[in-house]
């Protein structure tokens, strides 16, 4: 059953289907890595790009957020991070041309896939109201239609901020600060579709919502949890840490839905041994239901507290609060409970149990598969009272590890992007800038699309990303987005936001990592700008563009924030805006004023490797929490509950695949070629439902609103996932999750956990 696309869209719904491989990386790594990034930049721009991507004098690599280790490999990049620089780096372009030969509504016919292989964009483009094309406008133009909209709205709030995670610093922080000194909080970004669970859980019980652990921290520990998280796709280099670990004695447990290739041997492609034999990774595979860690986590805790030596005594009555609680809670969990949330054996879970008392230092990684349910605070809060229990956090070797996917989505929320700012900050940047920010809270990405839904926003401004694509309930965020009067997007290259419009909307085509930012200083010479990041560990260091700009008319993302922020706030700002555009290094100075940690921070980020962001619970035990002391939490288990014919279905990545952008239609290590709208379902749950692997299947997803949710046409392929589970690539299954449909206290959506039947496509 394949379906007919657009000429030069390729077919996605006609895969071809092997085996999943058992081995991640090695030599087909390496040939696919240059493959795509010669067919992108040419063999000489492929050599000279490469080889200075996480380099100390180089650029941060525009994919995830893992760190880098001190002592860095002539080649320190992954698969998915050449891929991503060499869609970047292209040689391709999208000029005026393109759009004159494209009407909006073609462009809104296509996949993402074939948008997003057009190449690179070259000028700012604008669609005017009842237009049917983009057609090139000037930089002046732009920021006027901006500030005329702006400037027409009844109150600031009905402006929407939105922020990418691959935002530098120094635009993130120019960018809060323009959206504050305008009036509004207002600014969601990334985080709130994906790590705010873990932001919110760490936030009460350690006191800081990011990560303890740093790379030596991996290295020294006995035991790796890796829960929720596909390395081998989503952060590669993440495995070369898994590996020495292991050579260092660590033993790892795996705990997903899906058997992951990375995850069972890895083949490093930076060493003969590892590209030839590898190394096997996991020691344990808990092979475990969609939503039950929070379950499995309370029964070890359970466990733990029943073994006599097992409890850090020390460490909880000098450093915790609310043990008591806790406990009488956790003694209460019940092993066949356990059993049916988890789908393990009892056998599996006292392997597990030995691992974790064997061990003196114990480190939990996971991502989405934990911080995309309804119930994902609780169960991160359940993996900290795991960790507290033993005293795991704040010693060598040990701590919560929130692997974040997108590089600096977790820069971009110490520089203040947080719709929900702390008031200490929010005082900082009144006594530095000299004007009152807004205390009110403002809106998250669901509530913003909400309030374009409802016509309480009308303007929505996105830094980087593709929103419409990445959000949920695809159509109704579509047609909020359509609301608005005007929709701006500062991006690098086409995505399906820019064919899902407002009445008026702009493409602001920007600077990316890989190129070199000259800015025009005080004395009229051209200086060359650097820009910061912050990774997963907390580490800040710059980033430093090598390659000339794609196009004469790009400006940097700090330049755009600072010329629309003259032109809309005017006179009446004492910002100094223009100094900031011509000198990034002014920047920095002031976010030194502003944001602990930052002190002396061009001396501490120029010409070095970079600086760590001080971490009270790892660096001397203090919590900065409301009692003062970390805070165990006591919570009912809950975990989803499947109807009889129904499966639990879970979006996720293909390997040709970074967050919303497709790099090609293979899923190589799952086995899948040359297409995406497949479902993965485990044999015995196809035979159950009497699905043919091969067959045809709408996704129809049921919620307690009763509004049916359809994803057409899914190859049904077998695959070894766990039972009652399935699993599909994002962004085509984003149509099955309301809007409503968020964890409690962070409002993530629920991604995770949708109940789905599986109905007989019509023209099988």
């Amino acid at each position: 059953m394949a379906t007919k696309p657009p000429t030069g869209d390729p077919v996605q719904d006609a895969p071809q289907v092997d085996a999943p491989l058992r081995a991640a990386a090695g030599l087909p790594a390496v040939a696919h890595s240059l493959k795509i990034a010669q067919q992108q930049m040419g063999v000489r721009r492929t050599a000279l790009t490469l080889l200075r991507v996480n380099q100390k004098d180089g650029f941060d690599c525009p994919g995830c957020a893992w760190p880098e280790p001190d002592h860095r490999h002539k080649a320190e990049f992954c698969e998915n991070g050449a891929k991503a620089v060499a869609e970047e780096a292209t040689l391709r372009r999208v000029t005026p041309d393109f759009f004159a030969a494209h009407p909006v509504a073609d462009l809104a016919t296509r996949s993402g896939y074939w948008l997003g292989q057009q190449g690179r964009l070259t000028h700012p483009m604008y669609l005017a109201d009842g237009a049917e094309r983009y057609e090139p406008v000037s930089w002046e133009r732009a920021f006027d239609i901006i500030a005329e909209e702006l400037a027409a709205l009844a109150s600031p709030d009905e402006a929407v901020f939105y922020t990418s995670g691959r935002t530098s610093n120094e635009a993130a922080f120019l960018y809060q600060l323009f959206a504050r000194e305008f009036g509004t909080n207002n600014l969601p970004d990334c985080s709130n579709m994906c790590h705010e669970s873990s932001g919110s859980a760490l936030t009460e019980t350690i006191g800081i919502g990011k990560g303890s652990v740093s790379l030596e921290d991996l290295y020294k520990s006995d035991l790796i949890i890796v829960a929720g998280q596909n390395p081998g796709t989503n952060h590669p280099r993440m495995l070369s840490a898994l590996e020495k670990a292991k050579a260092n004695g660590a033993k790892i447990i795996t705990i997903n839905p899906l058997p992951e290739a990375g995850l069972e041997r890895f083949k490093n492609p930076q060493t003969p041994q590892g590209m030839l034999k590898g190394a096997t990774l996991t020691d344990l595979f808990l092979q475990i239901r969609l939503g039950g860690d929070q379950a499995l986590f309370r029964l070890l805790n359970k466990l733990i507290l029943e073994t006599e030596g097992a409890v850090d005594d020390a460490f909880i009555e000098e450093h915790t609060h609310g043990y008591e609680e806790f406990t009488e809670t956790a003694r209460a969990a019940d092993w066949d409970a356990t059993l049916t949330a988890t789908g393990l054996e009892r056998a599996e879970i006292e392997e597990a149990l030995a691992l974790v008392l064997a061990s003196e230092r114990t480190v939990v990684c996971w991502a989405m598969g934990l911080t995309q349910h309804k119930h994902s605070v609780p169960t991160i809060r359940e993996v900290v009272n795991f960790l507290l229990l033993r005293g795991n956090i704040g010693r060598p070797g040990a701590g919560v590890c929130p692997v974040r996917g997108h590089s600096n989505v977790q820069g971009d929320r110490t520089m203040g992007v947080f719709e929900r700012p702390a008031p200490a900050f929010l005082d900082a940047l009144e006594k530095e800038f000299g004007f009152a920010p807004p205390r009110e809270h403002g809106f998250d990405v669901v509530r913003a699309i909400e309030a374009l839904r409802d016509g309480a926003a009308k303007v929505f401004f996105a830094m980087g990303g593709n929103f419409v694509a990445a959000s949920p309930d695809t159509d109704v965020t579509e047609a909020a987005m359509r609301r608005a009067a005007l929709t701006v997007h500062v991006s690098t290259k086409l995505n399906r936001s820019h064919a899902v419009t407002g009445a008026r909307a702009l493409i602001l085509p920007t600077l990316g990592r890989t190129e070199r930012d000259l800015q025009i200083g005080p004395n009229g010479k051209s200086t060359e700008q650097f820009v910061t990041v912050e990774d997963s560990m907390s580490m800040v260091h710059a980033s430093r563009g090598r390659l000339t700009p794609a196009s004469k008319h790009l400006l940097s993302e700090p330049a755009i924030v600072a010329r629309l922020a003259r032109r809309v706030l005017g006179e009446a700002s004492r910002t100094p805006w223009e100094e900031f555009e011509k000198d990034y290094a002014t920047v920095r100075d002031r976010i030194a004023k502003v944001i602990p940690g930052f002190e002396d921070f061009n001396a501490r980020v120029s010409g070095s490797a970079g600086f760590t962001l001080p971490h009270g619970p790892r660096d001397e035990r203090r919590f900065p929490t409301a009692t003062g002391k970390a805070n165990f939490t006591a919570a009912p288990v809950e975990y989803p509950k499947l109807p009889e014919g129904r499966l639990l279905l879970q979006t996720l990545r293909s390997h040709d695949q970074y967050n919303t952008t497709i790099y090609g239609l293979d899923d190589r290590y799952r086995g899948i070629k040359n297409g995406r709208r497949v479902v993965l379902v485990s044999p015995h749950d196809s035979q159950a439902l009497g699905l043919a692997d091969g067959s045809y299947v709408d996704l129809v997803s049921e919620w307690t609103d009763g509004v049916e949710r359809r994803a057409p046409g899914f190859r049904v392929v077998h695959y070894p996932t766990a039972r009652g589970c399935a699993a599909a690539y994002y962004p085509e299954t984003n149509v099955l999750i309301p809007l409503d449909a968020t964890a409690d206290t962070s409002n993530t959506p629920t991604s995770k956990s949708v109940v789905v039947r599986l109905e007989q496509s019509a023209t099988d």
